[in-house]
């Protein structure tokens, strides 16, 4: 039950229209239908009225039949599907038996959204890879961005090493409204990102490198301890977190901007 729902029965009550008791039968009614428990999963169907997007699933670890069965009852539910970190098997099985939905395997998602009318793309999300062993978690960040409702564009391979490539791009960069760098080995570019433009830097650790980059965590180090004061950091190799927080803030800067000229 939506909290716009919430109210008007809570009207209704005040009003002496609806008993206390049908309230709280509603109420009990509408608790239930907020979960949905399968053998193999507790669903969040009120996520989408709390935080604005339904629950995603993180595909890694589960079955293929796991998978189908959480996408079914989410979309029996009226809810849009998004899956994260889908491997080839998951891949080839979801293919089979949802052909309609839309999967990046770059990206490793899985996107079926409920037909019908979607709101227009809001604000800019720009990614940025310091290298192409990048791509794949830039990938996940854009596809997530852009699932999220946000217009996302993508910058490819313009690390540190070169630093002339990414000066190049200060225009489209410094048109965003939120820019994700994504950077392995040293982890240097969000803090050079950081300098140029005036929005949020989300800054996404990857695991690409050799030895003694630990797996991302000497490129995480490097962004948690960034100068730039812009640059925020989110967990290694977590494109779907850094895409997600992108989108959330375009859209919240794209509601002022609606707001602002409504008034």
């Amino acid at each position: 039950m939506s909290p716009i729902e919430i109210r008007r029965l809570l009207d209704s009550v005040q009003a002496g229209v609806t008993t206390v008791e049908h309230a709280v039968s509603e109420l009990s009614r509408a608790s239930d239908r907020a979960i949905a428990e399968l053998d193999y999963a507790t669903l969040d169907l009120q996520r989408k009225d709390r935080c604005g997007f339904p629950e995603v699933i993180f595909a890694e670890g589960k079955t293929s039949e796991w998978l189908e069965g959480t996408l079914r009852r989410l979309i029996a539910a009226g809810q849009d599907c998004f899956a994260t970190r889908v491997n080839a098997s998951q891949s080839e099985h979801l293919a089979r038996v949802f052909p309609q939905a839309e999967q990046d395997r770059l990206a490793r998602t899985f996107w079926l959204p409920q037909s019908g009318i979607r709101p227009r793309p809001a604000g800019m999300v720009c990614v940025v890879t310091a290298g192409t062993s990048d791509l794949p978690v830039a990938q996940e960040a854009l596809v997530t961005a852009r699932v999220l409702g946000a217009n996302a564009e993508i910058i490819v391979d313009v690390g540190v090493a070169g630093i002339h490539r990414v000066l190049r791009q200060r225009d489209r960069l410094k048109s965003a409204d939120a820019v994700i760098v994504v950077a392995g080995m040293d982890g240097a570019l969000p803090s050079v990102v950081g300098g140029l433009v005036d929005c949020p830097v989300i800054a996404c650790p990857t695991s690409v490198g050799y030895g003694a980059s630990f797996g991302g965590i000497a490129a995480l180090l490097t962004m948690l301890n960034s100068c730039s004061a812009g640059v925020t950091v989110v967990n290694i190799d977590a494109g779907f977190k850094a895409g997600y927080a992108g989108a959330l803030i375009v859209k919240r800067l794209e509601k002022a901007r609606v707001l602002t000229t409504q008034t």
